[in-house]
């Protein structure tokens, strides 16, 4: 449980709340069902036309992470890709193979089994680049739906706000209902804005980051099988791999230089 994800949440909206509450206003003016309706329904149909069906569907899946990251261990790895280097300088890579079926990691298994294949280095890190681009296209993505709704909520929200100052306008001979009308038109406002900037941003930042770190996780590893299939001494390729968990998340210098 990623409890900063809650506690931002909590703290965001809470100041917010509170504020209104300190100025003298009151927290039930800024309850109006019909007002977020219209945002995020109107924010949602935009996402969708902009939208495939599969990085819709997989955008929307992706909200879990934001509370239940996905589990990534560079150290782990680093200990695992060391092992292998051990074992196949010994035995030789054909004793790597009964590791292929313990991983559950489809990429994992796929790099060792090509590395077990005798794949040539360069072959092996040429493969297994392609599937990585490939990888961070689609979930990148996936991330810029939440980010497409940041863009459109506070517009959706103007728009829900001059759909209630139009049914303000024709209601001006009752001046009595005029001040509370306007009011409740411009919560359309801070729905979108609040939305975007509380909620939607901040979730496709999130999961930029966390795509990040998976890209260093899958880097990591073609780096440790070209080693060891280049001969690397074991420490030397445990060396280099630590190095990863220094960088920036997200950083392409490093694969960019390899190529």
């Amino acid at each position: 449980m990623d409890k900063i994800s809650l506690l931002g949440l909590v703290v965001g909206i809470g100041a917010i709340l509170t504020g209104q509450v300190l100025e003298g206003g009151h927290l039930a003016s800024l309850v109006q069902p019909t007002a977020l309706m219209i945002v995020l329904g109107g924010t949602l149909g935009a996402v969708m036309l902009q939208s495939p069906f599969d990085t819709f569907r997989r955008g929307l899946g992706m909200l879990r992470w934001v509370f239940l990251p996905p589990v990534v261990e560079h150290r782990k790895l680093i200990e695992q890709v060391s092992q292998w280097s051990h074992i196949s300088r010994r035995e030789g890579l054909l004793a790597l193979e009964n590791f292929t079926q313990q991983l559950k990691d489809p990429f994992a298994r796929k790099g060792l089994q090509l590395l077990v294949d005798g794949a040539d280095p360069d072959r092996l890190r040429e493969v297994l680049e392609v599937e990585i681009n490939t990888y961070e296209e689609e979930m990148r993505q996936a991330a810029r739906v939440w980010e497409s709704a940041g863009g459109y909520s506070p517009t959706i929200g103007i728009l829900g706000a001059v759909m209630g100052l139009i049914h303000v306008m024709e209601n001006l001979s009752d001046p009595s209902k005029l001040g509370a009308g306007i009011a409740v038109a411009f919560v359309a406002t801070i729905y979108g804005v609040g939305l975007a900037n509380l909620v939607f941003l901040p979730v496709a930042n999130k999961l930029k980051a966390y795509i990040s770190r998976q890209l260093v996780e899958k880097e990591m590893l073609v780096d440790g099988l070209t080693g060891i299939a280049v001969g690397d001494n074991p420490r030397i390729i445990e060396s280099r791999l630590q190095g990863y968990c220094f960088q920036e998340p997200g950083s392409r210098s490093s694969r960019a230089g390899r190529r």
